[in-house]
């Protein structure tokens, strides 16, 4: 059996608190529990005061097999961050600009930018898959999205990680691949219409929403934007195309991270949970698990602690 954990984001204490409370102990420098395992969700790092100590719990427990983890977008960006681009010369598969920079700051002032620890953490992140399905449930830290899924097989190893000659592919603009990464990394994103914008919780200009994939009907692009509640009275109420929505086919439950959400966690639809619930926020973050029981979702299964 699994418990679920969202996006840390170089939380340790409240990650220490959170795995104590699902009863497991540090054992010889590893959380383990008897019956459980962990499966983590993505999105380690960035932002928190405790980012090397995240990944080291984390990356112990999957090293030890206590624990399965899958790759968030942060780590995906800390990876091309830190990868030379082999196309231009003294470039990198993202670029060192001040936005990227600003992004990234708190991890490489912890980590030591081009240290040998910085080095193996990005070895690790490397290492880690884009999604993963079970017998039971689909983990992805996202968006599951078939197509943009099948898009990615061919850049995909056996354990669903980025082959090395892929990663040029996936900071192409544009490239197939660098598409689906998008997609399933950070969610499904459509245009606005009529060249509308607004500014994410960065101040950086957005053409494009944010969307409830998993959402299966006739929607404005207003119902479905995930977006701060003082930008959503700018987003327009026309209907969205019919066929830009994957839907989900409900073959098994499906747990992603990534949204930012607030309030009391429970599963967005029948099988659909998400376990980010804005750990950043000093005045209403938490950090979120669900024990998984093969039993349909339900928000009795949640559990968390508070920042």
């Amino acid at each position: 059996m699994y418990d679920i954990i969202g996006d840390i984001h170089g939380y340790a204490e409240p990650l220490r608190h959170l795995l104590t409370k699902l009863g497991y102990r540090e054992l010889q420098g590893v959380w383990r529990h008897e019956e459980r395992k962990v499966l983590f969700l993505g999105d380690f790092v960035d932002r928190g005061p405790e980012q090397i100590e995240v990944v080291q719990i984390a990356r112990s427990m999957v090293e030890a097999g206590q624990a399965l983890a899958i790759m968030g977008n942060h780590e995906f960006n800390a990876v091309a961050y830190a990868s030379a681009d082999p196309a231009r010369p003294g470039e990198y598969l993202r670029p060192h600009s001040d936005k990227n920079r600003k992004q990234h700051q708190e991890f490489l002032s912890q980590v030591g930018e081009g240290s040998p620890l910085h080095a193996d953490i990005i070895a690790w992140f490397k290492t880690l898959p884009l999604y993963i399905e079970l017998p039971g449930f689909r983990a992805v830290h996202a968006c599951w999205h078939p197509d943009q899924l099948e898009a990615l097989q061919p850049a995909l190893d056996k354990q669903q990680r980025l082959k090395p000659e892929a990663w040029r592919q996936a900071c192409e603009k544009g490239h197939p691949v660098y598409e689906a990464v998008e997609t399933v990394l950070k969610g499904l994103e459509i245009p606005l219409p009529d060249g509308m914008r607004f500014h994410d919780k960065d101040n950086n200009p957005r053409t494009n929403i944010r969307t409830q994939w998993w959402v299966q009907g006739s929607y404005t692009y207003r119902d479905l934007a995930i977006v701060p509640p003082d930008v959503i009275e700018r987003i327009p109420h026309q209907p969205v195309p019919a066929d830009i929505l994957p839907g989900y086919d409900n073959h098994k439950p499906v747990f992603v991270g990534h949204y930012w959400l607030t309030g009391t966690p429970e599963p967005l639809a029948d099988n659909i949970a998400c376990l980010d619930y804005s750990v950043v926020s000093a005045r209403q973050g938490k950090l979120v698990a669900y024990r998984w029981d093969e039993r349909p979702l339900t928000k009795d299964n949640y559990i968390w602690v508070s920042r």
